[in-house]
């Protein structure tokens, strides 16, 4: 009973600060929509130079095929060879196709051109992705021309995609920005918590009361978790309606990986709070963490890539799991015996990270 005490004084004090509203409810969704716009890995619109020194009827076909898909933006097309790699230091395009004729196989009217495409190698993630479309459009051409004739490809590879068949990467990044505004909203709000009781001289208040330290510790993070199952379900609300995501799990799953996740991240922040003696601090280190947690969680880049000495940080990443959970409930539909390993090892983080941060904590306030 005393617990709801403290809890109601948290809510009271967190609320009765008018930009605490904003940040906790409108900023959420302001992040969930511009995330979901920005955080994307389609690659559209890529500005090409287009250079034809061919006299080919079938140049002409696939310039025309080029100019009309959105995935390119042809900003010229010109007939003369140019300096490309000047074309490429000026930054303009990202790609320049080149046609041009092979008079050793004859006739230029009747012999399909030669075509080099040239790419610009500094973001090579685009640089794979346009010359793999090229090469689509290119097969695609090829194809209709041999049924023309009557003929068929002797070997074809029919592709059948499950879960994201649209190959949408905001149906992939959606969940994950979900995760990342929970973690955010809760690590930053807790890990000043027990901070600015320190500056305001109101902790000694606390330890003097009837509360234990562990009343004291649970009456701190319980407000952040129900604020933080607030946000998810926000954000949740946000990526279904605007984005469009397909929510084919139970959200019954998805509120228990939260819960786990949420006891983990804020005993996490609350011992931040412990070693730190100004807000500034705890912000300072509550940044630096989120931003580990980030990038070792695989929202952005495969667990995969992470070179194999480094794979243990990920390892022990809380993020990383919800991420995952989440992700198989929204768009696999997966039960819980789908990921229940990952909820196991949530669960263990979670124990340790607990038990350190409430030992640590009586620690300090035992002094």
């Amino acid at each position: 009973m005393r617990i709801l005490y403290l809890l109601r004084k948290e809510l009271i004090e967190i609320f009765k600060q008018r930009e605490m509203i904003f940040i906790l409810f409108v900023a959420p969704v302001i992040q969930t929509v511009i995330l979901g716009y920005v955080v994307t890995t389609d690659v559209k619109n890529i500005p090409v130079q287009i250079v034809n020194l061919s006299k080919s009827r079938d140049a002409h076909r696939i310039i025309n095929r080029v100019a009309a898909s959105p995935l390119f933006n042809v900003r010229t097309i010109s007939g003369q060879p140019e300096d490309y790699e000047e074309v490429f230091r000026r930054g303009k395009v990202r790609s320049i196709i080149v046609l041009r004729d092979d008079f050793e196989r004859g006739s230029p009217l009747i012999h399909p051109p030669e075509i080099q495409v040239l790419m610009d190698g500094i973001d090579s993630n685009t640089a794979v992705i346009a010359a793999g479309y090229f090469n689509g459009i290119l097969k695609q051409y090829i194809l209709q021309d041999l049924q023309k004739t009557g003929r068929e490809m002797p070997m074809q590879a029919r592709t059948l995609i499950r879960f994201n068949p649209e190959l949408r990467s905001i149906n992939y990044m959606g969940p994950g920005i979900v995760a990342l505004l929970l973690t955010m909203i809760s690590m930053f709000l807790t890990s000043i918590g027990l901070v600015r009781e320190k500056e305001q001289q109101t902790l000694d208040t606390l330890l003097i009361s009837r509360l234990t330290p562990i009343e004291i510790y649970i009456g701190k993070a319980l407000p952040m978790a129900i604020l933080g199952l607030v946000e998810m379900g926000i954000g949740i609300f946000v990526v279904v309606m605007v984005f469009r995501i397909p929510l084919r799990g139970n959200l019954v799953y998805l509120l228990l990986a939260a819960v786990i996740f949420l006891f983990a991240i804020l005993s996490y922040a609350l011992m931040i709070s412990t070693f730190c003696s100004s807000q500034q601090q705890a912000l300072f280190f509550s940044w630096f963490s989120m931003v580990t947690f980030l990038l070792l969680s695989g929202l952005f880049t495969p667990i995969d890539n992470i070179p194999r000495a480094f794979r243990w940080l990920a390892d022990i990443n809380p993020l990383r799991y919800l991420i995952q959970i989440i992700r198989e409930i929204f768009l696999k539909g997966n039960g819980i015996s789908y990921f229940g390993r990952e909820l196991l090892i949530m669960g263990l983080i979670t124990t340790v990270v607990l038990s350190f941060s409430l030992l640590n904590f009586r620690r300090s306030v035992s002094k």
